[in-house]
């Protein structure tokens, strides 16, 4: 990890933000985007994942599969699940339910733990994974996150695990992609999902993506910036059929 992170803390300044948007591919391919996010990020102690399920594994009857205790195992050791905020974050949305099955053969959470426990070997997560990508659901889901980080003792990063648009040619992709980042800087989760719907914009996280602008604006987001922005064409000189991927901080 400190191989991606350390080239980029030069352009960092570390600061408090509400909420982040990181990709999720294989290090090669998008770890220096999530390097920009994470160096930026004075990383506290209790983290919230909102990630995509791509399994289509979902025992959760509201869609939002949630891990309640416990740790994740990591090469770098343990990262523990924030089981207080597990059970808070249950009750305060029907959505949300203890739902192992749908982690079990789940990457998008995983990928972003080595970034955190490097910064703050002491982080603590709440994982979610997301089976929707509907308004209602994200803003839903938003509201209640936020009404439960009002009201927590300690602060709390939220953060969205996404790539952006798949496998097509780099001059399309790159078009969509700035229509989805368009959308993300207005802080307009709805407008996000209608236009990933229109333009047919696979980008995978839109649900956990939505539903964290949902939250942050109600925690009074002001701001969200692009830090990075590149495709699999980048590494692998093929701009045939490349996946997007960007790093956005919300404040």
């Amino acid at each position: 990890m400190r191989g991606l992170l350390d080239p980029v803390r030069h352009f960092a300044h570390p600061v408090d933000v509400i909420g982040a948007i990181a990709p999720h591919a294989g290090y090669l391919y998008s770890g220096v985007t999530a390097a920009f996010v994470f160096s930026r990020i004075r990383v506290p102690g209790l983290v919230v994942i909102l990630a995509p399920n791509h399994t289509g594994v979902c025992d959760a009857p509201g869609g939002a599969s949630l891990w309640e205790s416990g740790a994740f195992e990591t090469p770098l050791g343990p990262v523990a699940v924030d089981a207080p905020f597990a059970t808070a974050l249950s009750e305060a949305c029907l959505l949300v339910a203890p739902d192992h099955a749908a982690h079990q053969d789940e990457h998008a959470i995983e990928v972003e733990l080595p970034f955190l426990q490097t910064l703050r070997p002491d982080v603590r997560i709440v994982p979610l994974l997301l089976a929707w990508d509907s308004w209602t659901e994200a803003r839903t889901l938003g509201l209640a996150l936020a009404q439960v980080v009002k009201r927590w003792a300690e602060p709390v990063l939220l953060l969205a695990s996404s790539d952006l648009n798949h496998y097509e040619s780099a001059a399309i992709s790159e078009i969509k992609d700035a229509q989805a980042l368009a959308a993300l800087q207005t802080l307009d989760g709805a407008q996000l999902l209608e236009r990933c719907r229109r333009e047919r914009i696979s980008m995978c996280g839109r649900g956990p993506a939505a539903t964290l602008l949902a939250a942050a604006r109600a925690l009074g987001a002001a701001r969200a910036e692009v830090v990075d922005y590149r495709h699999s064409g980048w590494v692998t000189g093929d701009e045939g059929r490349v996946v997007g991927y960007a790093g956005v901080l919300i404040t």
